[in-house]
């Protein structure tokens, strides 16, 4: 008799830019907006980061649904970099009322562990205060993500503000 384990979800949010608590740049690591928008370099990196992770909603969808997504405005890409490899991105989507979410955040498995994702979610905060007019940044986060995903948010001075057990 298989028993599926709840998953619980996590939403956080930040209300001003001076509760991030920053975490300083690890050496060689470079984090660099993709400002020339191309849906498959956005489906590579959901599939690249999300594939430990179970990320697999979004591989089915035809090209011209990601390309609605990726391509659009209120849709922003950043990469971080080591050593000219990929190890990690975040991608933010600016909604109404100033609100940005983080839409997707997360290292590429072989970097995980490295000390990387307090500094790439620093940068995911101080990218979306600076985007236009924002009042709220936030995200949610879930059991299924990597252990450490919550303390991260937290730890950079997200609060959550909502739990919900599924």
């Amino acid at each position: 008799m298989s028993q599926h384990a709840a998953v619980t979800t996590h939403f956080l949010e930040m209300t001003a830019p001076n509760q991030l608590r920053g975490k300083p740049r690890p050496p060689a690591l470079e984090v660099i907006e993709a400002e020339l928008k191309e849906y498959r370099f956005n489906r590579y990196l959901y599939q690249l980061v999300g594939e430990p992770w179970q990320w697999t909603d979004k591989l089915a969808l035809p090209d011209e649904t990601w390309r609605q997504y990726a391509e659009r405005e209120q849709l922003r890409t950043w990469v971080a970099y080591h050593r000219g490899a990929i190890a990690g991105y975040y991608e933010l989507e600016q909604q109404a009322d100033g609100d940005v979410q983080i839409a997707y955040f997360g290292l590429a498995p072989r970097f995980v562990g490295m000390g990387f994702g307090g500094y790439l979610l620093t940068c995911a905060l101080q990218s979306a205060w600076a985007w236009g007019n924002t009042r709220r940044v936030w995200v949610h986060t879930c059991t299924l993500d990597h252990p450490g995903a919550l303390h991260n948010y937290r730890a950079r001075g997200m609060l959550v503000y909502r739990t919900e057990q599924e």
